[in-house]
Parts: structure tokens; C-alpha cells; sequence
């Protein structure tokens, strides 16, 4: 103990401070460094947890761009299909008109081929009876200075006759 009394300490003093030092170190430990502790191991928790978290953030970036190159995949594949279907209605809309078209007119030309027909019929009778009158014009011109009344009108009905069936047929004479 002298080594105590060299230095200037005193062994009761020195035990007190002792004692009273690990009083303050335990209540420290209560106190401060539990709490600190407890402190430090949350926020090593948050950072291993943000780090994770990190970690799937990542993993998720990877499959949604894995997932948009399949969306974006099947998107073009159903805008081909959609694409291949608009032109074969738009080609089958085209020959179906097309061939209306063709159709009406078909019935159009034959209408008028029809009514071109019919208007030359009509022609050909009123031409016919005109040239009926004229020729009873004429034959009862000619005939009045040649032949009697009764006989003038014997050879005109035989010749409006005739003419009504068909006309004089051509001999070889």
C-alpha cells in the first residue's frame, strides 16, 4: 500500500472512487449506452432494410421491364392481328362493292337495252303507219285518175293489206 501512498492515494478514497465509478459506469449502461445500443441496432436494421429493399426494387425494375417487352410484344402481335383483319374486311367490303357495282350496272345497260328495244319497236310501228298513210296517200292519188271509185278502193284495201302484214315480199322477177 505504499505504492497508494506514493501516488498520493488513499485506499479508502481510492475503493469509494472506485465503487463510486462503477455506480456511474452501471447507471451509464442503464441509461445511455442500452438505449444507444438499442439506437444503433434499429438503424442497422432500417439500413439492412432499406438494402433489401433496394435489392427487390431492383429485382422488380428487372421483371417490369421483362414484363413491358411482354406487354409490349403481345400488344404488337394484337395490333398485327387487328391490322391483318381491318384489311381483309377492308379487301372483302372492296370486292363485295366492286361487284355490286358491276351488277347495277349489268342492270343498268340492260335496262337500257330494254327501253332502247322497246323505243325502236315503238318507232318501227308509228314509222310503219306513216309510211301506211303515205302509201294510201299516194296509191289513192295515183289511182284516182286510173281506175273507178269502187275499183280504187278494192286495190287500196288489198294494198293497205298487204302492206299491214308485212309489205310486198320481193320476187325474183
Amino acid at each position: 500500500m505504499e505504492i497508494f501512498s506514493i501516488f498520493g492515494l488513499e485506499g479508502k478514497v481510492f475503493i469509494a472512487q472506485l465503487i463510486n465509478f462503477l455506480i456511474v459506469v452501471f447507471i451509464l449502461k442503464i441509461i445511455l449506452y442500452k438505449p444507444m445500443q438499442k439506437m444503433l441496432n434499429e438503424r442497422k436494421n432500417k439500413i439492412e432494410q432499406g438494402l433489401r429493399d433496394a435489392e427487390n426494387a431492383k429485382i422488380a425494375l428487372e421483371n417490369a421491364g421483362e414484363e413491358r417487352k411482354k406487354i409490349l410484344t403481345a400488344a404488337k402481335d394484337d395490333a398485327d392481328v387487328l391490322t391483318a383483319s381491318a384489311k381483309a374486311s377492308l379487301e372483302e367490303t372492296k370486292n363485295k362493292m366492286t361487284q355490286d357495282a358491276k351488277n347495277r350496272s349489268e342492270q343498268i345497260l340492260e335496262d337500257a337495252k330494254q327501253k332502247a328495244a322497246m323505243e325502236f319497236e315503238n318507232m318501227n310501228r308509228q314509222v310503219g303507219k306513216m309510211s301506211v298513210d303515205i302509201s294510201g296517200k299516194v296509191i289513192s292519188h295515183v289511182f284516182s285518175t286510173l281506175f273507178t271509185d269502187e275499183e280504187k278502193n278494192k286495190v287500196l284495201a288489198r294494198a293497205l293489206e298487204k302492206i299491214e302484214k308485212g309489205g310486198y315480199e320481193k320476187s325474183a322477177n
